[in-house]
């Protein structure tokens, strides 16, 4: 995302005194991990206990302690007492309090038990008080002052032009530290919180050096199907009337027509691992002609199981090869890989934190035997609930989650892995077009929507990671608007 001329918000990436440039196998700066002390609500709740479609708000006072020291906050909206007694998927007692494992419920409230999964590992325990953080107001927050223009980069004109004739004037922290290195040619490492401009970042300078050089290839690797496809739309936007063409290998769609398109001049392959892999088995794909790489959502690539597919790739290509290397998290696999594939990076954080703070986080919590759903109703009904997106846990348990919503008047659509592509793709333009109210997802979607103006994330299950929270609540309070994310806990 680049801000617009004219624009006074606050950067979301944070000051530039949030951000540090590094140089080394390893040397980024590490992000803060949790909420923020200052930045969290104590000591209010609201309770939406009224008729189907009234709303009351009455102070209550917490029962569980907050890891600050203070009382937690959380919005109750059943009605009735905050405190858990046992039975839930927090492993009863406190409200604080999560099992260590073991026994999950979904969306049907059959039990299910966390035996790790694609991402190869079992469901961490994660404090809920990690889910409660009041939004800093944007006004407050100093406001970031890049150090270039994007016409002050060395980069060719048309695209210039181009990049202008879009209205857009400033860099977001992450393209203004990250385009001079890339374009400079060596590898880099840039961490940076969700809706921060990544996807501008590596492309405009990868842009231009297929403008200097015609015969340059690129592949750019992402985790899913909907990120691939915002990425060129990306880039399609970027290369009007250049003589730039890219082909989307994704899982989902025909792998005859990709195999066809590849027959084809192209500059640009975007795509996910495993069909990345499938096309160079198949001969189709020779990666030995590219000496450019993205990595783009990293982190994410290795939570669901990637990691085999990546090395498979890289194997195939040069040794002497630009490796850039994108993630919104950090941990000692991430650094692991970057060591693999990343020769001498120019690291780059600007995170000011694990989650934006101009998103407002807390939780909904739901009396031990109340329903979920009526409490998910009556807030859908609440005004200000203008465009939500609501994660789940199962394939199963979004679709019918999205049917139930569905008959009771409310206008939404569902996203999974067990959709087809294009009805992956109608149901996020409808969302994106306002012609739906509320879209259900897996986690299939935490990294490949990037929707305007989402009033609301809820966690209708809880995440198996604390990463996968904060990519999902990276969904709202993009570009520095304030946004909403409500976690349900039993």
């Amino acid at each position: 995302m680049f801000r617009k001329n004219g624009n006074t918000g606050a950067s979301s990436g944070g000051s530039s005194r949030g951000a540090s440039v590094a140089r080394g196998p390893s040397s980024t700066s590490s992000p803060s991990r949790g909420p923020s002390r200052g930045g969290s609500s104590f000591g209010h709740s609201s309770s939406f206990s009224g008729g189907p479609r009234s709303s009351s708000m009455a102070p209550r006072s917490s029962t569980g302690g907050s890891r600050y020291g203070g009382s937690s906050s959380s919005s109750n909206f059943s009605g009735g007492p905050r405190t858990s007694t046992g039975g839930s998927r927090f492993g009863g007692g406190a409200s604080r309090g999560f099992s260590g494992g073991g026994q999950s419920r979904g969306f049907g409230g059959r039990p299910r038990f966390n035996t790790g999964g694609r991402g190869g590992g079992f469901r961490r325990s994660i404090d809920p008080s990690k889910f409660i953080n009041k939004a800093v107001i944007t006004e407050e927050i100093s406001r970031f002052v890049p150090e270039h223009n994007f016409v002050d980069f060395l980069i060719d004109d048309r695209l210039k032009d181009n990049i202008i004739k879009k209205g857009y004037k400033d860099p977001t922290p992450i393209q203004d530290r990250a385009i001079p290195h890339v374009l400079k040619n060596v590898d880099v490492v840039g961490i940076a919180n969700t809706g921060t401009g990544k996807t501008a970042a590596f492309l405009i300078p990868l842009i231009d050096k297929i403008l200097k050089n015609p015969e340059e290839k690129i592949i750019i690797a992402v985790p899913t199907r909907e990120l691939a496809q915002q990425i060129e739309t990306e880039l399609i936007g970027f290369v009007k009337a250049f003589p730039i063409y890219s082909v989307c290998t994704v899982g989902g769609s025909p792998i005859s027509r990709q195999m066809s398109m590849l027959r084809r001049q192209y500059n640009f392959i975007i795509g996910t691992p495993g069909r990345i892999k499938d096309l160079v088995e198949r001969r189709a794909l020779d990666l030995s002609t590219f000496k450019t790489v993205v990595l783009d959502e990293a982190d994410r690539m290795l939570d669901m199981g990637f990691v085999k597919d990546m090395r498979f790739f890289m194997s195939k290509m040069p040794k002497d090869r630009q490796t850039l290397f994108f993630s919104a998290t950090m941990s000692h696999e991430i650094e692991t890989l970057i060591k693999e594939f990343l020769t001498e990076p120019v690291s780059i954080s600007v995170k000011t934190g694990d989650t934006a703070k101009n998103v407002d986080q807390d939780v909904v919590r739901v009396e031990r035997g109340g329903n979920k759903f009526i409490v998910l109703e009556k807030l859908l009904a609440t005004e200000g609930f203008s465009k939500v997106l609501i994660f789940g846990e199962t394939k199963h348990g979004v679709e019918k989650l999205t049917n139930d919503l569905i008959a009771k008047g409310f206008k939404a659509e569902s996203i999974h892995g067990n959709k087809n592509q294009s009805k992956r793709q109608k149901a996020l333009g409808a969302f994106k077009d306002n012609h739906i109210q509320i879209l259900v997802a897996t986690d299939v979607a935490a990294r490949g929507i990037d929707v305007k103006d989402v009033s609301h994330v809820i966690n209708y299950d809880i995440p198996a990671t604390y990463e996968d929270y904060v990519h999902r609540i990276g969904r709202t309070g993009r570009a520095g608007k304030k946004g909403k994310a409500l976690t349900f806990i039993q």
